[in-house]
């Protein structure tokens, strides 16, 4: 069963949905799920929730503010707010020593990444689905309108190749499942070329292809619950472990 609630961060209200149990420390990881940018929210992740849940884990998904029932304005929204915001919800919601599984769409592969450098080994899987990362400059800034400074930067090409979050997925040593889509419209190969080197390095690493979906693979897995299992089996299969 899956229950909502609101956080309180910074002067927003985040709308959230958890489930999977209480908070006591009882050495169940805690899957995060994180929307990408444009129109994304925690609706079209709630049946990926509810696989994490039946396996057995705890799960939690957020509205970054501006977006799905949280408040505040998109514009105003930074990939420095996103990662605070969900360092506050994961804060607040996940016991001190808890392990992480941290899911990330789009934009959110920056995020998973932050916070994948944060938590460092409380973080047992990963799973980045069709990510994006960003350089250093792009990382604090508004992300306004289309003529923005935050806009500018991300378009200059191979402005990317810097994003410290290369270097994170690159020192990660954890379980990493990147999940590719057959089109992609929005990120480059190059892009997906340099985080599967990065998750190569030291990560216990798996690629999962699927080719009949674009880009936005959480509306993909919302509506394709063969593809949806096989990816949080393939994030929670780790023999390793």
């Amino acid at each position: 069963m899956l229950s909502s609630f609101t956080h309180h961060h910074d002067g927003e209200r985040l709308s959230c949905v958890s489930g999977g149990g209480d908070r006591s420390g009882d050495g169940v990881a805690t899957a995060v799920l994180l929307h990408g940018a444009g129109n994304g929210s925690k609706e079209r992740l709630l049946p990926l929730l509810g696989d994490f849940v039946a396996r057995g884990c705890r799960a939690l998904a957020l509205d970054f503010s501006g977006h799905g029932e949280s408040t505040g304005a998109l514009k105003e929204l930074s990939l420095r707010r996103r990662f605070e915001q969900a360092v506050s919800v994961i804060d607040a919601g996940v016991p001190a020593d808890g392990e992480l599984i941290l899911v990330g769409f789009s934009m959110s592969g920056q995020t998973v990444a932050d916070l994948a450098g944060h938590y460092k080994e409380r973080v047992a899987a990963v799973g980045l689905c069709a990510p994006a990362v960003y350089s250093a400059e792009a990382w604090p800034l508004p992300f306004g309108e289309g003529d923005s400074l935050f806009s500018t930067i991300i378009r200059t090409p191979d402005n990317w190749r810097t994003a410290p979050a290369l270097d994170v997925l690159r020192a990660y040593a954890g379980r990493a499942v990147l999940a590719v889509p057959g089109t992609d419209a929005v990120i480059p190969p190059a892009v997906t070329e340099a985080v599967t080197d990065a998750l190569s390095a030291r990560a216990r690493f798996t690629r999962f292809d699927v080719p009949d979906a674009e880009h936005r693979l959480g509306l993909w897995f919302h509506d394709h619950a063969e593809d949806r299992a096989r990816f949080v089996d393939l994030v929670l299969a780790d023999p390793a472990r």
